[in-house]
């Protein structure tokens, strides 16, 4: 079984974000978008990418004269376990902790609020849905 991806750091999750938005590309477009938010070297942002590719974080197609480079993580499992690790940290493991943070601490839309009741439904739903599922296939039906 290969071996997961590491979790990158705050500088290559922004470059991360370049791929998942762009899609494959080369350093220069990559250095381009992110020195529209603050200024940052080519040679830092071909280094970053260079460790990323060692790390298994990017691909790199060496086809032609410039390197394209491609997220080789996708964006929804990233997310997903940078959340663990930030839920697991910080609140404990707890989704209640977090959830309640999050809502307690600013302003919902109405929108936001029917959003988020909409996905407990589905929620519930899924989670009623596998309870009832039969355990074991093999069980003698009467």
């Amino acid at each position: 079984m290969p071996k997961a991806p590491p979790k990158p750091t705050d500088s290559e999750l922004e470059i991360l974000h370049v791929l998942w938005q762009h899609g494959p590309t080369t350093v220069r477009t990559v250095n381009e978008q992110l020195s529209q938010h603050r200024e940052v070297g080519y040679t830092t942002t071909l280094k970053i990418m260079q460790l990323m590719l060692e790390k298994g974080l990017v691909q790199r197609d060496d086809e032609g004269r410039s390197h394209i480079y491609r997220a080789a993580v996708r964006e929804q499992d990233t997310q997903g376990l940078l959340l663990d690790k930030f839920v697991a940290a910080t609140f404990g493991g707890s989704a209640l902790k977090l959830v309640m943070q999050a809502l307690g601490n600013r302003h919902t839309s109405a929108d936001e609020l029917a959003q988020i009741r909409r996905l407990l439904n589905d929620i519930e739903i899924q989670n009623a849905n596998q309870s009832t599922s039969p355990a074991d296939d093999d069980a003698p039906v009467a």
